[in-house]
């Protein structure tokens, strides 16, 4: 499933591209952990957290164990990473931004004010300002969350899981992804807007 979405998932994480986005998540703390060993001298490796030489950390910034931060990197002042966070090369975490149990290929930006978790975010992904990925149904009884994918709905098993945003995806200010939201590659979500793919009404959703 995971590669219909994200072109190279499978280069960085291997033996674990075969699961689905939900065990990805649910697992990602155990399954950074194991990669930290096979990382190069690049990068510079402290208790739990691997962090590549090239990359910026900004004062302010706070990172909990596990996380590998890649080359070119910036994670800004009042970043917040936690629950086991994977950036890949030249992604941006922006200032006031919370990342929790996720995952960014290369060069995808979470500008600032943003709430991404439990979640697998592709190559060249941008978020505008205070977007958010849910990743909990709070508001009701029934809390499993399902997921739509190739026009079937599929029960996760899992009461946290927020979002698999293809490659390419563009997030604008203050949209809601809900949770078990996929979006295939190119999507474009208009701000202000509520992406609500279980009840299959994807307000403002169009292609490039």
């Amino acid at each position: 499933m995971i590669s219909t979405y994200i072109s190279n998932f499978h280069n960085v994480f291997g033996k674990y591209h075969d699961l689905m986005p939900w065990e990805i998540t649910a697992n990602l703390p155990t399954i950074l952990s194991e990669m930290m060993s096979n990382l190069n001298d690049a990068f510079e490796i402290k208790n739990g957290i691997a962090i590549h030489r090239s990359a910026t950390i900004e004062s302010g910034a706070v990172i909990k164990a596990p996380a590998i931060i890649s080359e070119n990197c910036l994670v800004a002042a009042t970043g917040y990473l936690r629950g086991g966070v994977y950036l890949g090369r030249s992604s941006i975490i922006g200032p006031g931004c919370e990342i929790k149990t996720s995952v960014f290929m290369e060069k995808s930006v979470a500008a600032h004010l943003n709430f991404v978790g439990d979640s697998l975010i592709g190559n060249d992904v941008n978020f505008e300002a205070g977007s958010i990925t849910a990743n909990h149904y709070n508001e009701r009884v029934w809390k499993e969350i399902s997921v739509v994918h190739d026009s079937k709905i599929i029960p996760t098993g899992s009461t946290r899981f927020g979002s698999l945003i293809g490659d390419h995806c563009r997030i604008g200010a203050n949209a809601v992804l809900f949770p078990g939201s996929l979006l295939l590659p190119q999507t474009i979500v208009d701000r202000l807007q509520l992406f609500n793919q279980s009840s299959n009404s994807p307000d403002g959703i169009s292609p490039h």
